[in-house]
């Protein structure tokens, strides 16, 4: 038989069950439902004509505690349970816990409610309750702090040398320091980067660069490429430094550097790392082959002396041909480049473009900016990182580096063949003898490809010849008396000719109107390179003619 409980009611309960149910106090007033006692006397036929008064759940506790203090008192002969003399036989009673008062010897008032156990409490006292135990808690805690503290200064002086100095050994071997992800990161990607895992992957590869030269200091990046303490950076970084170059590993340690070699036609060098730790981290070096316009890349370095600096976006543009001014005013370097168009600046020079996955596709080397003065503008340039390998490995080996020699000056124009226009590098005289003359090149052509790569004037033409090795092949596409053919060659070495920073054939392939101008960096005087006069330039011209 299924029961419902019948709601509460206010008043005498009259009726057979009146005997054994206790009075229900009246509407408006709450308190704890009775606990049934464990022995009713026998002819307890119904609630006491007086209940005891109630007390306040302060004088409950008190009870509580007495009791607790009289139960841990010895045991007296004779006095069963431990009851306190005086106080009356408990027993089982639920009361007995706290002390309370009955009306007779092991009986509990009628209506009095004397709860078990602390927690027993009306709601009031129960959140009182709730608040001692934190207390309990927080007493603990503290108890736990100072036991704490008092071993660890225990240990400080049983560490120590007895004399109470609060002095301790200490190492600057793991300062700066952080776990590194593996390259490539796991789960970074072109189509979702994760560049906060990248940039703790790679950061312990990327060095600041300090030089001190005849015109003052100058700062500069670099990047590890092996833990042997080979550094790369930009020619443009260390050309010129009296004596070592100080190098900043990115947990702060200092170390001293040499200069192993420079390129200023590639506007690359190599430091090495005089007594390098044994816990360098290299680089790893991707495939710039590889590398298409859109995909996003992250810059790191030293810009304006704050080590560390990373920057994000993506590629703008590759094969981007590139010069960059030379000391004396002249063209330095020329570079079918990686334009990108994360922020960098004066210092990020040297510094690693890195892809989605943490690999290294280019080195950071200029900027085209509006006046020498302004700073990043969304125009970047790096030298692609398969270049950058293929010079750093000569510049090891040798201290210096090779280029590929096709025989020519050239100057910029257009060609018109099979109804279609295009500009190439304009061929304004060959050498003698040269990869070029034996190929059939021949004055007046019009070069509009290399490979399957366009050509879109001299300087783009020059940019590629130099990415390329002396034994090379290559097939140039030419506009001849408006037709195209296609002339196969095989690329020399060209003659050491970096030692005035002029790049051979430059002078008369328009580099004045085109290629600084990408830079913001013409000047528009209108004078010969270095300074030279017109026939100083003319033998200057002769004696390197030929080397595009």
């Amino acid at each position: 038989m299924t029961t419902t409980p019948e709601p509460r009611r206010s008043g005498p309960i009259s009726g057979s069950d009146a005997d054994a149910t206790p009075q229900l106090p009246a509407d408006g007033v709450t308190e704890p439902l009775p606990a049934a006692p464990a022995h009713q006397p026998s002819g307890a036929g119904g609630p006491s004509a007086q209940a005891a008064p109630r007390e306040t759940p302060a004088q409950q506790w008190a009870r509580y505690e007495a009791s607790q203090r009289a139960a841990r008192q010895p045991v007296a002969a004779g006095v069963g349970g431990g009851t306190p003399t005086g106080q009356g036989s408990t027993g089982h009673a639920p009361g007995a816990a706290f002390g309370a008062a009955a009306s007779g010897p092991g009986q509990t008032p009628p209506g009095a409610v004397p709860p078990a156990d602390p927690w027993g409490a009306p709601p009031a006292p129960e959140r009182r309750t709730s608040s001692r135990a934190w207390a309990w808690i927080a007493s603990a805690a503290v108890v736990g702090l100072l036991v704490g503290g008092g071993s660890v200064a225990t240990l400080g002086l049983l560490d120590g040398d007895g004399s109470g100095s609060s002095d301790r050994v200490a190492s600057l071997t793991d300062l700066g320091r952080s776990e590194n992800d593996e390259v490539p990161v796991a789960g970074s990607s072109a189509q979702d980067p994760n560049w906060q895992r990248v940039a703790a992957a790679v950061q312990a590869s990327v060095v600041a660069i300090e030089v001190q030269t005849q015109a003052g200091g100058g700062q500069g990046s670099g990047v590890i490429i092996d833990d042997s303490g080979l550094v790369l950076t930009n020619d443009h970084v260390v050309s010129g430094a009296q004596g070592n170059v100080q190098v900043t590993l990115t947990d702060g340690r200092i170390l001293e550097g040499e200069v192993v070699g420079t390129d200023a036609s590639t506007d690359l060098a190599v430091v090495q790392l005089l007594d390098a730790p044994d816990d360098l981290e290299a680089a790893a070096l991707g495939n710039s082959d590889d590398v298409t316009v859109g995909e996003p890349v992250m810059a790191v370095g030293n810009p304006l002396g704050l080590a560390n600096t990373v920057t994000t976006g993506i590629v703008s543009a590759v094969d981007r041909p590139v010069s960059t001014q030379g000391e004396n005013g002249g063209t330095g370097a020329v570079t079918n480049a990686i334009q990108v168009d994360a922020a960098i600046n004066p210092g990020n020079s040297g510094g690693p473009l890195f892809d989605a996955s943490g690999r290294v596709i280019g080195i950071t080397s200029s900027i085209a900016t509006l006046s020498q003065q302004s700073g990043s503008i969304g125009l970047g340039f790096a030298i692609p990182v398969n270049l950058a390998k293929t010079i750093a490995d000569q510049l090891i080996d040798d201290g210096q580096a090779e280029h590929a020699f096709l025989g020519v000056t050239l100057s910029d124009g257009t060609a018109t063949a099979d109804g279609i226009t295009r500009r190439g590098a304009v061929v304004e005289s060959v050498t003698e003898g040269s990869p070029a003359a034996q190929a059939g090149v021949q004055p007046g052509d019009v070069i509009v490809a290399i490979g399957d790569e366009p050509v879109g004037g001299a300087e783009s033409l020059t940019a590629f010849v130099r990415a390329m090795a002396s034994g090379d092949d290559a097939t140039l596409t030419v506009v001849r008396d408006g037709k195209a053919i296609e002339l196969d060659v095989t690329l020399a070495t060209r003659p050491d000719d970096t030692s005035t920073g002029q790049q051979p054939g430059q002078g008369d392939q328009g580099q004045g109107d085109q290629g600084q101008g990408d830079q913001g960096q013409d000047d528009g005087q209108g004078t010969m390179p270095g300074g030279m006069t017109p026939d100083q330039f003319w033998e200057w011209l002769q004696q390197q003619q030929g080397q595009g």
